[in-house]
């Protein structure tokens, strides 16, 4: 009798075991994979919706307003103050500003 009590100890005391493995990486997709997602998912929604016309800020930090979308997933962006025209891949950009940030 005491012999099979010691193997069911032993067995869930091994389970009890692996919990805190468990509890870590559901800790890590909550904290960390969920969000990211959520923020690709954000981004990938910002990007497909952009139109000419918009004012928006490249990875390098360039403000620009869009005045072509290319085909290719590029977009021309015109920079201030001397209207200079750049042509930039549609995934450089990072944040599109909003209607008060362009005045």
């Amino acid at each position: 009798m005491y012999h099979c009590l010691f193997i069911q100890f032993a067995q869930s005391n091994s389970l009890l075991g692996f919990l805190p493995i468990v509890l870590i990486f559901a800790i890590f997709y909550f904290l960390l994979f969920l969000p990211m997602q959520r923020q690709k998912k954000r981004t990938q929604q910002m990007l497909n919706e952009l139109k000419t016309g918009d004012q928006v800020v490249t990875g390098g930090g360039i403000v620009g307003t869009i005045v072509s979308l290319g085909e290719d997933d590029t977009a021309v962006l015109r920079i201030k103050p001397d209207n200079i025209k750049l042509q930039v891949a549609r995934s450089s950009v990072t944040s599109k500003l909003s209607g008060d940030a362009k005045k």
